[in-house]
């Protein structure tokens, strides 16, 4: 009880540290108390086989006790490659500059959060980082999606739905009807959500619409070098762009297939230092479908 007070006290402290030294206490003391809960687990070891035969007067050992579906999902969540806690990194923020009064930001935990935060080193405001949203359509034509090649990068000359960041003012479905005319030139009625995909990661979450098109008509934007509606088994999954784009045709496919079109909620969590459109570069976690 003294150790994990003692750690609490040093984490409030951590705020007046250094930027350097502060992110190695943060990692600390989730250290300690992942530990302390890996250690309420803990089981006595199984007999070997060899040690068993030594002493035949010792009655055999009892069975394991069963590990419990909240065990298993604790040991999940607190493994380092599922939990970023448990690594060594510790994401830094992108805001150098306060947006405020234009002073330097620092790093430190403010009264009350358990996170790394930019801190005005003048004003002392908090300036907190949320996700991008990222919305698009899945384009339904005579048993084809229309896909765009990308004129842009990161993945130049990579195929991709229609899909682009939200912008402030305007609904999910009017954000990617938008950018469905924008970078296919394609004028769509959106016919219901398909897919909500979180990549934490990156900090972003994408909402893929399906849709259809109210004119066979399309033509690349300029942000596109070409359009095309792709047959459900021609689609060139050896040429997405990105790992969402990917997942969702997948689910797609398969839901194509089943003949029962639902909706799909999952993570992407993507592996550190590996490229966007890597088909090895993700694991999909958390899939849920209605």
């Amino acid at each position: 009880m003294l150790l994990v007070r003692s750690h609490h006290l040093l984490l409030h402290h951590a705020a007046r540290l250094s930027p350097r030294a502060a992110p190695r206490l943060l990692l600390l003391h989730h250290h300690h108390r992942h530990r302390h809960r890996a250690a309420v687990r803990l089981r006595p070891p199984r007999m070997s086989s060899s040690s068993a035969s030594s002493n035949t007067s010792s009655p055999a050992p009892s069975p394991p006790a069963p590990v419990s579906a909240i065990d298993q999902l604790a040991d999940w969540a607190t493994s380092p490659l599922r939990n970023p806690v448990c690594c060594t990194r510790v994401p830094k923020s992108k805001i150098r500059f306060c947006p405020s009064c234009g002073s330097p930001t620092k790093l430190a935990i403010p009264d009350g959060d358990e996170k790394m935060r930019a801190v005005c080193s003048s004003c002392g405001r908090v300036h907190y980082e949320n996700p991008k949203m990222v919305v698009g359509c899945l384009v339904e034509h005579d048993n084809k999606v229309l896909l765009c090649r990308r004129k842009i990068e990161p993945a130049y000359g990579l195929w991709t739905l229609p899909a682009g960041y939200l912008e402030v003012g305007e609904s999910a479905a009017e954000g990617a009807s938008r950018e469905t005319l924008e970078e296919a030139c394609a004028d769509v009625d959106i016919l219901s959500p398909f897919a909500q995909l979180d990549i934490p990661l990156i900090g972003q979450s994408y909402i893929i619409f399906r849709a259809r098109l109210k004119t066979p008509n399309f033509s690349p934007g300029p942000e596109s070098l070409e359009c095309a509606l792709f047959a459900l088994d021609d689609i060139p999954f050896d040429s997405l762009a990105f790992s969402s784009i990917i997942v969702t045709l997948r689910m797609y496919l398969e839901d194509v297939k089943s003949g029962n079109i639902k909706f799909h909620y999952c993570t992407i969590n993507k592996r550190l230092g590996t490229g966007a459109s890597d088909l090895r570069s993700f694991d999909i976690d958390n899939h849920l479908s209605v």
